[in-house]
């Protein structure tokens, strides 16, 4: 697929990967084979987001809320985020700087260790950011934000009249990126469901009626060529 340079370049985007358990269910599969089938859309796509130009990519993997699954659903899921979104992605010879989103105390301790480590060894690479959202919540993560702050008003180092919107930005899991051009939401579903609240202001929301396990390039295609359409007046005329 030929695109012009200008079709992605520099675009950050965020992807709410949803309907893999809709997606087994239909073909009478476990919900688990759904997952599998979704993790190596994952690896695809966010190959084809680096061939774009894209400039970053949050991929949302794994919610604070998705806990509430049986724990066998929950246990397949942690092992393929290890085999397929890590693992299985060749990171070292690329010029991806990648990223993890959410608060990772709770996952494995082995699971911990290797994302700690692939942000380290990839922290200075200058290509496209690859964010993988993982036990995250957008409002966790501004509860987080807010208390790192009230922490510094605490300490004497901050006063609480000059805290400004920029402050509260780089102490999100993003500081420092672009935030959302625009929210990718796959399965038909029409919600942001507690993804990139603070990010997501003044994104664009694109849905789509495929489910996750289903999507292809074209159809990421297909969503870009939606955005690029759109107006942004950022509150303006």
């Amino acid at each position: 697929m030929n695109h012009p340079k200008e079709f992605a370049e520099g675009l950050s985007i965020g992807i709410i990967m949803d309907g893999n358990g809709r997606w087994a269910k239909q073909r009478g599969l476990p919900r688990t084979a759904g997952h599998k089938k979704g993790a190596a859309v994952f690896q695809d796509i966010a190959n084809y987001c680096e061939e774009l130009g894209v400039s970053s990519v949050t991929f949302y993997a794994f919610s604070t809320e998705n806990w509430k699954r049986p724990l066998e659903e929950v246990s397949a899921i942690m092992k393929l985020f290890g085999e397929y979104l890590l693992k299985g992605f060749n990171y070292k010879d690329r010029n991806i700087r990648i990223k993890f989103l959410g608060d990772r105390a709770a996952l494995d301790a082995k699971l911990q260790k290797l994302m700690n480590e692939l942000e380290e060894d990839s922290a200075a690479k200058t290509g496209m950011t690859l964010n993988i959202a993982v036990n995250y919540g957008g409002r966790p993560e501004i509860v987080r934000a807010a208390r790192q702050l009230a922490q510094q008003v605490a300490e004497g180092t901050l006063k609480p009249e000059d805290i400004t919107e920029e402050m509260m930005s780089d102490h999100m899991y993003t500081a420092g990126q672009k935030d959302p051009d625009f929210i990718l939401r796959p399965s038909g579903e029409k919600r942001l469901s507690n993804f990139m609240l603070w990010q997501a202001a003044y994104a664009e929301l694109v849905e789509m009626d495929v489910l996750w396990p289903d999507f292809t390039r074209e159809d990421l295609d297909a969503a870009i060529t939606e955005f690029n359409k759109r107006s942004r007046r950022f509150g303006g005329i």
